[in-house]
């Protein structure tokens, strides 16, 4: 039984990091629904809200970015939302009011969700994007974006970002392998059929169909399922790029995973209808495979150790397994020992993050299960 257990853990921690990204990459390769795009400029009102809170680090960086946007001027609106900041960030945004740049206030920090709820009401654009204020984006990334709803069946647009790694930091180059891997699955999950999900921090919808959410849900999942549901396609414009440099040591990356993925449990919790696969096939077939699954991989990995140090006099694999095993979670452990001294990390960069994420989302588990909502949020980098 006990060794049942093991290749059971080992075949599901293959599936979600490895098996199912071949297996949407094969469907893909015999399946590519293509978006109507309109052979005349598509250029429709678009408004563009971009949520901070204290953010005068970056927000000066990121309004000349957008001001720099190519998109007709007398078509577009940039609205900073500002939740309850106590710094500059206001103060900062007023300096653009030459520029037709509004500030859009919100007492009580009441967390993005419920923000973006707020400030959505009072967008003029047919098509509203969606931006984090440490998020810069390429010239060309509004107008890629928004040529893809020329199609009536698209109700959202996720744009392409990446991360910059930091030099000195072996952890973030982790981070933004990781992210190039996820732009592979969503451009391969749009060419198939539709998206689950949108990055935050590039993002654009239908102002028609947004509905608002309650404010412990996170908007970048949750909204374009809603989306779905009302049977519209949520697409991938790999051309739309957008960039951000990464968190560069396991606290940040830990406490921004934590609020990310709680928000994410809880927010499946609340769509959970797509999860039927006999109504809505290749979306749960996405959602089980590519999120709750993942979410499920601390324990799968618990379950893979403890299984181990069971049968591992059953012959000698058993044993070499379990001793890479603990050279794995020991190399993590150095990693963070390095990190805290200010050491450079190498290679122990990598299963440092590994642990990192996946002990964040045991954390995740457990404020799930004591009902625990994280509904603010800060910049970690």
């Amino acid at each position: 039984m006990a060794q049942i257990l093991f290749w059971l853990f080992i075949f599901l921690i293959f599936y979600i990091y490895f098996g199912y990204s071949f297996l949407i990459l094969a469907i893909s390769v015999f399946t590519n629904r293509k978006i109507i795009k309109s052979d005349k400029d598509y250029e429709p009102a678009v408004s563009i809200l971009i949520a901070a809170y204290n953010e005068e680090k970056h927000i000066r960086a990121k309004l000349e970015n957008t001001l720099c946007l190519d998109y007709p001027k007398n078509k577009i609106e940039i609205v900073v939302i500002s939740d309850g900041s106590t710094d500059r960030t206001d103060s900062i945004t007023r300096e653009f009011a030459k520029d037709n740049i509004l500030l859009y206030r919100v007492e009580g920090r009441v967390g993005k969700t419920e923000a973006r709820n707020r400030a959505v009401k009072f967008a003029k654009g047919e098509i509203v994007v969606f931006s984090d204020a440490t998020t810069i984006y390429d010239r060309l990334a509004v107008k890629k974006m928004v040529r893809n709803f020329s199609d009536p069946t698209v109700g959202a647009v996720s744009g392409r970002y990446y991360y910059l790694g930091s030099e000195k930091s072996t952890m973030s180059f982790a981070n933004a392998f990781f992210w190039s891997y996820e732009n592979f699955i969503k451009a391969r999950q749009s060419r198939i059929k539709t998206l689950t999900g949108m990055s935050g921090c590039i993002n654009s919808f239908r102002k028609a169909l947004y509905e608002p959410l309650p404010p412990h849900i996170i908007e970048d999942l949750v909204e374009p399922l809603k989306i779905l549901e009302k049977g519209y396609r949520i697409v991938f414009e790999p051309e739309a790029l957008a960039r951000e440099t990464t968190t560069d040591n396991a606290k940040q990356e830990f406490k921004m995973r934590i609020r990310v993925i709680t928000q994410g449990m809880v927010g499946l919790i609340y769509m959970r209808k797509l999860l039927n696969p006999f109504k809505f096939c290749f979306v749960s077939f996405q959602l089980i495979s590519h999120k709750v699954l993942r979410w499920f991989i601390p324990l799968f990995l618990i379950g893979l150790f403890t299984v181990n140090t069971v049968i591992i006099r059953d012959n000698i694999f058993y044993l070499l397994f379990f001793c890479c095993q603990l050279l794995f979670y020991s190399a993590a452990l150095l990693g963070l020992f390095l990190q805290k001294a200010n050491r450079k990390l190498g290679l122990f960069g990598f299963p440092l993050y590994f642990c990192t994420l996946n002990f964040a989302a045991l954390i995740s588990m457990i404020n799930l299960i004591k009902q625990k909502n994280i509904v603010g949020w800060e910049t970690q980098r």
